[in-house]
């Protein structure tokens, strides 16, 4: 069903509520409704076909006194995406939850919660998500009215209050993880023995307020940079998913070769995401030969990124309007000598695994999510690939230079852990495949650069979805003035795939929490300590590094 279907069918069931629609392209759709059918809008969209992907909030209180409210959906199946829009007065920001129906929009309105001072009647689960348990009440940080500067004094006496325990477990708190390599999060697992029967989630510790600092304090043409820093293995990912966003609102058509470029860009970044996957889900089982193995063979392609770029991550390659900088025959001959290598060792790599008994008794039947469960939580990526969820945004919203791609979206049933696996290592060899159309095909000339105009007219809405190696990310601009965004929201695909833990970790036993939690290669480090609280006794003991990798080598090896 197209965009104008169904905005020919929202129009007729919902009338006057229906206030307007815009396609300022035939892949987007931006419907403006009343906040009274909301809920109803988006649940007769989900019917429809459109896939929830994430909300927006936004300030317009010095504009027009009001907040303002995005749901996003994706038709993949008919290669388009749309936005309803709403708002509500500021004194009165009641919105209808639409959790309940669509469980994967339950971070999305906790935060605007927290970051806006929004109210969502019906939610399951109204607790903070964002903001620290001492941050003050009343203080919407998201708000133009707070300084990006801000440093509220610190409460006494808080903490975050955990779900209820099914009775008769233990709670077994995991985390907070190590602040300097990754986000350190916060798992309460509940277990009886060693089977868990629930879990509750606090993450956001080291929130950045990356949106923030970017509708303040940066330039649309620095935000590339800052993007590239959301992530450590998705750099590319985010300012290429940024840069689409604004290159759609302003009108920008980048040239075909600069296309070429961002697609070797982000496939390169994909080899090395999923090869050091690869390597930690090894390490996780207790199978370090795995670990070395696949590192080793990514090291060819962290040293081929120095050689494109300058640096092995954070490449700054992409920009609004194109790239920094070429990819000359010399380079592209590097990239094809390096890509007969990776193959051939990794081929050998995955023979070792998909034989391994082992490797079998510690992922199949693990962590299991059923395909309508996953297709219910929105989840993306090889997560939801490997629970019969065919969807892929390269192929289905292309981009870049995809749309000239041949390439197998590697989908499997199993929907555990194992076929996690199968999809990354058989997305390698895909990478691979576009890796070398994209050379061969890559045009002789062209720009890098598009020529940008005058500054982008304010109040723009524009959205671009990228195909990450964890899975979708999408990112939505509203422009605004002073050369900044008005709103910039990301939704990195741990977002929705995070949301899911609790439902795969149902029923497993403990020792397998690692790699059920790793099998969605979530932006975090490993676990640092875990105490354990035995509900019934109040009895409390800690387990160091070392007793915990043991606990979970032992497993089911």
């Amino acid at each position: 069903m197209n965009a104008v279907e169904v905005a020919r069918k929202l129009k007729e069931e919902f009338g006057a509520a229906v206030r307007a629609t815009d396609s300022p392209s035939p892949d987007r759709l931006f419907i403006d409704v009343e906040r009274a059918v909301l809920r109803p809008v988006s649940n007769r969209i989900a019917a429809l076909g459109g896939r929830y992907i994430v909300s927006i909030g936004y300030d317009e209180i010095a504009r027009n006194g009001t907040l303002g409210l995005v749901h996003t959906f994706a038709f993949d199946a008919d290669h388009w995406a749309a936005a309803v829009r709403t708002s509500a007065p500021a004194s009165d920001p009641l919105f209808d939850s639409i959790t309940p129906d669509i469980p994967n929009a339950g971070w999305s309105e906790r935060e605007y919660m927290d970051l806006l001072g929004m109210k969502f009647v019906g939610h399951p689960k109204p607790k903070r998500l964002i903001l620290a348990d001492d941050w003050p009440e009343g203080v919407h940080p998201l708000r133009k009215e707070v300084p990006y500067n801000l440093v509220p004094p610190a409460a006494e006496d808080v903490a975050y209050r955990l779900d209820e325990a099914p009775e008769g477990t233990a709670v077994i708190p995991i985390g907070p993880f190590h602040s300097s390599l990754h986000e350190p999060e916060h798992f309460a697992v509940y277990v009886d023995g060693e089977t868990i029967k629930g879990c509750d989630y606090r993450g956001f510790m080291t929130h950045r307020g990356i949106e923030k600092l970017c509708q303040t304090q940066v330039s649309y043409n620095e935000v590339p940079f800052v993007a590239e820093r959301i992530c450590g293995i998705c750099g590319s990912v985010h300012a290429t998913t940024y840069a689409q966003a604004v290159e759609a609102a302003a009108g920008i058509r980048i040239s075909r070769r600069a296309e070429y470029i961002r697609t070797v860009i982000l496939e390169i970044e994909r080899l090395h995401s999923h090869l050091l996957w690869l390597g930690v889900a090894g390490h996780l089982i207790g199978f370090d030969t795995v670990f070395m193995q696949a590192w080793r063979v990514r090291e060819r392609i962290m040293w081929l990124s120095e050689r494109i770029t300058g640096n092995r991550k954070t490449y700054g390659m992409v920009v609004i309007g194109g790239v920094r900088r070429d990819i000359t025959p010399e380079i592209a001959k590097e990239i094809e000598e390096v890509l007969a290598g990776v193959e051939k060792e990794t081929l050998v790599l995955k023979k070792s695994i998909i034989g391994d008994t082992s490797i079998h008794r510690r992922t199949k039947g693990v962590g299991v999510i059923s395909k309508e469960e996953s297709v219910r939580w929105s989840l993306v990526g090889p997560v939801a690939r490997a629970r019969g969820i065919d969807i892929d945004v390269r192929r289905d919203h292309p981009y870049a230079a995809y749309d000239d791609m041949t390439f197998d979206v590697p989908v499997v049933t199993s929907e555990d852990v194992w076929g996690t696996l199968v999809v990354r290592v058989l997305e390698i060899f895909e990478a691979i495949k576009i890796l070398r159309q994209a050379l061969r095909n890559m045009p002789s000339d062209g720009p890098l650069l598009a020529e940008v105009g005058e500054a982008l007219p304010p109040l723009r809405h524009a959205f671009s979805l990228v195909e990450a190696p964890r899975g979708e990310a999408a990112h939505y601009v509203i422009t605004g003035e002073e050369n900044r965004p008005e709103r910039w929201r990301v939704r990195a695909p741990s977002y929705p795939n995070l949301q899911a833990v609790p439902l795969m970790l149902l029923g497993d036993q403990f020792a397998d929490f690692p790699i059920i939690l790793g099998s969605i290669d979530p932006c975090f480090s490993c676990t640092d300590r875990v105490a354990v609280i035995d509900a019934r006794t109040g009895r409390r003991r800690v387990l160091g590094r070392q007793e915990l990798e043991n606990i979970s080598r032992r497993g089911k090896g």
